[in-house]
């Protein structure tokens, strides 16, 4: 079996079998590639690759300076190909299974105040159908803690407004319903008046947040306009899509969601994903003492 078929059978799997988002398929074929490559120049195959040479590998990626979490990662998809060979009955063994995943420390990541985000939305011209969209996502992004991803896919037969959910479909596919807040219905229904006089490019029919030309928004255009809206507001912090996940998130815990609640509305497999952010409360809690107790007052 060649290297091409090896690597065909394996991208199927994770697809059909595993039910991987796209973005970790692509990833995890990404690392497969150095592997391939690894195994061609020392003339070896896959299938009789052993532990001393995945080894070898993961000392050249240490060299060339690759982040712990990015190692991690490819360490989880060398163990996810030598799991498939064995399903597949290629190999007996797994030489991987006993690999080291390099700590990844904890990093906190960036979160907006209520005041921020009212700050980056007053920056935004309403009087425009381009601002009414924009608008109406962030205030989605926000109110539904959803990834860029989920934002982008949403559809009209996702948005229940009478029911007060919308249906989200997150990574491998899996469907979850998640609360939607009347502020932010009425903004979408605002951008729906606008969005009827749009022409709608065949396949975006059903997609709830389309640009100017009438194709499913990208990407990269909620990312640009939030970071124009952030420096009109005069925030210096580094703002994406995600960090309104994050804010919805951190927020909901500051105010005493419970944490299994935050991570079905996250779509998170794992609670300690979710933990992260009882870092970020804890933190929240230590400023907030610094600020207000007595004992902290400067005289």
């Amino acid at each position: 079996m060649t290297h091409d078929q090896i690597t065909s059978r394996f991208k199927r799997y994770l697809l059909l079998e595993k039910g991987l988002a796209s973005n970790t398929i692509e990833a995890y074929m990404t690392d497969l590639q150095k592997l391939m490559f690894f195994c061609e120049t020392r003339q070896i195959s896959p299938l009789h690759v052993g532990r001393d040479h995945l080894e070898e590998l993961l000392a050249t990626l240490y060299e060339d300076a690759r982040s712990p979490r990015s190692t991690a990662r490819t360490i989880s998809g060398l163990k996810a190909f030598f799991r498939f060979l064995q399903l597949e009955q290629y190999r007996d063994d797994n030489p991987a299974e006993l690999l080291e995943s390099p700590k990844i420390g904890l990093k906190l990541p960036v979160v907006l105040s209520v005041e921020e985000i009212d700050a980056i939305l007053a920056a935004i011209d309403l009087s425009t159908a381009e601002g009414t969209r924009n608008s109406a996502i962030i205030e989605t992004l926000y109110s539904c803690g959803l990834r860029i991803s989920e934002l982008t896919g949403l559809r009209f037969s996702d948005f229940f407004p009478e029911e007060g959910f919308i249906r989200v479909e997150g990574k491998g596919s899996k469907q979850r319903l998640v609360p939607i807040s009347d502020v932010a219905i009425q903004k979408i229904r605002d951008w729906l008046s606008y969005r009827r006089e749009i022409v709608i490019k065949k396949g975006s029919e059903d997609i709830l947040f389309v640009s100017g030309r009438g194709k499913s928004i990208s990407r990269i255009t909620v990312f640009h306009f939030i970071k124009q809206y952030a420096e009109a507001a005069g925030l210096q912090k580094n703002i994406s899509p995600h960090v309104f996940r994050h804010s919805f998130a951190t927020h909901l815990l500051e105010r005493g969601a419970n944490i299994r609640v935050i991570q079905e509305m996250l779509g998170h497999e794992k609670i300690t994903t979710t933990e992260i952010y009882t870092h970020i409360d804890r933190n929240f809690l230590r400023q907030e003492i610094i600020e207000h107790h007595p004992r902290n007052k400067k005289k």
